[in-house]
């Protein structure tokens, strides 16, 4: 083992979110309501007209990013703030805001990562096209991104498409795509996905053939899934989840093709993508310049839970199981900084790109007395064991990492509204009924970043 484990000193710290879960403004400046603005709050979650309303507050937001040495912030361009109906007119208010957060950044050293879409459609394209179900939403899209790069690309230098991609090629596609309306099949899931794959490419192009010194990752929601036994079976169903949801993205952003193996179950089941005969040449451009994934735990899966005619991308629908040898939070979500390595050196020796973790966290349930400091020993142990495994990762085994962005660092809703699922080293006092002031409170975890960050991670 490497005595010294000295970080590069262009290494990226920071914090990512989404524009729903953080903005709130829902109804000003000329923002178009997205399809989150008509969710109304349940028993257990929140609506999305607040959220934790750092549309007003992203001064002290980020004067905590930065008293906490972060060096990224990794955010989200609402769509429906800046077009309202996402093919129309373009919204000068809507871009006046980031402009704010984009220069606020830079003003104190933090490096602005922007993403295009991360599952809030704006609702009127979404109830005329049913989504990215619609080739005209893709070109929709593409619109928009183009009009993003353009305005910000003096200023932003790297950037994401699509949140999670790999999850338009599952189930929860129905929810995140603007998909209001049908039967959820097979076929319409394979056609989105691969409309979303369309525009990607097309966003890689432009902005490779425009703006060369600006850089681009396609993003995954990486979930590493072991066997449940070393049966031979469950080994299959693994290696099967693997090349379905993560090596058939990241073969198309990397090296410009969909995986054989997902191109021939097309075929052989006839499912009906919207492959034509001029996508092939689109896809074949892409060219991603690092590969960016979202990783919080990992799976298990057992091969006889799985019906015979189940789709890959459904298997762990079907056979997915706890992990015995792992703890877990109070979400099942299991701990495991081992696979993490893992994924981050897999990811490197299989494409020798640049490799970007952009979401880590664990989610919490906490609650503050008003008085004294809530103390998460718990998030500081998984941000302490992740980070000291993304090391093992670049020291021991020679992966190229650019960066770690935890997911939520200042208290946010979740992505289905619970903000007592709670990621941050900042707390944020809100329930999901109750807004109160929504004050910002350091946690014992943002002293954690603090003191280890002040010396760029070497100490870990």
């Amino acid at each position: 083992m490497p005595k010294k484990r000295k970080m590069p000193t262009n290494f990226f710290w920071g914090n990512s979110i989404s524009s729903m879960q953080t903005e709130g403004a829902w109804n000003i400046d000329g923002k178009g309501k997205s399809v989150y603005d008509i969710r109304e709050a349940t028993d257990s979650t929140s609506d999305w007209k607040v959220a934790i309303d750092e549309y007003h507050r992203y001064k002290e937001d980020l004067d905590l990013m930065k008293e906490m040495h972060f060096n990224m912030y990794r955010i989200q361009v609402s769509w429906s703030r800046c077009n309202p109906t996402g093919d129309g007119a373009f919204n000068d208010a809507g871009f006046a805001f980031y402009d704010k957060l984009v220069d606020g950044m830079l003003e104190r050293g933090i490096t602005p990562m922007i993403c295009l879409y991360h599952f809030d459609m704006p609702l009127a394209l979404a109830r005329k096209e049913n989504g990215f179900i619609s080739r005209k939403v893709m070109a929709a899209f593409v619109r928009f991104a183009e009009k993003v790069i353009e305005h910000f690309a003096d200023r932003v230098k790297y950037w994401i498409t699509f949140n999670e991609h790999n999850l338009y090629f599952q189930k929860e596609v129905f929810r995140i795509s603007g998909y209001l309306k049908g039967k959820k099949t097979v076929s319409e899931m394979y056609k989105i996905f691969h409309h979303t794959i369309l525009a990607h490419a097309r966003i890689d192009e432009y902005i490779h053939k425009n703006y060369p010194n600006l850089l681009l990752g396609g993003m995954l929601a990486y979930t590493e899934t072991y066997p449940a036994t070393s049966k031979p079976s469950d080994v299959f169903a693994a290696r099967k989840i693997q090349e379905f949801s993560n090596n058939n993205l990241y073969d198309a952003f990397a090296e410009g093709h969909y995986s054989n193996e997902v191109l021939h179950f097309i075929e052989q089941n006839e499912i009906d993508s919207d492959f034509q005969t001029e996508d092939k040449e689109i896809i074949s451009k892409m060219h991603a310049d690092f590969l960016a994934f979202s990783y919080y735990r990992t799976d298990v899966i057992n091969a006889d839970k799985i019906p015979q005619d189940a789709v890959p991308n459904e298997f762990l629908s079907y056979g997915g199981e706890a992990n015995r040898f792992l703890v877990t939070n109070d979400w099942d979500w299991a701990i495991d900084p081992l696979g993490f390595r893992n994924t981050i050196t897999k990811i490197y020796n299989r494409y020798h790109l640049p490799v970007f973790p952009i979401e880590n966290g664990i989610g919490l349930r906490e609650h503050w007395d008003g008085k004294n400091m809530i103390e998460d020993n718990q998030r500081i142990k998984y941000h302490q064991d992740h980070i000291s495994a993304m090391k093992d990762a670049m020291f021991i085994d020679g992966a190229e990492v650019m960066g770690y962005l935890g997911w939520g660092l200042i208290d946010i809703p979740s992505s289905h509204g619970d903000i007592e699922k709670r990621y941050g080293v900042v707390y944020v006092d809100r329930s999901n009924h109750d807004l109160k002031e929504l004050r910002r409170v350091p946690k014992k975890s943002f002293y954690w970043f603090k003191s280890i960050l002040e010396k760029n991670g070497d100490e870990l």
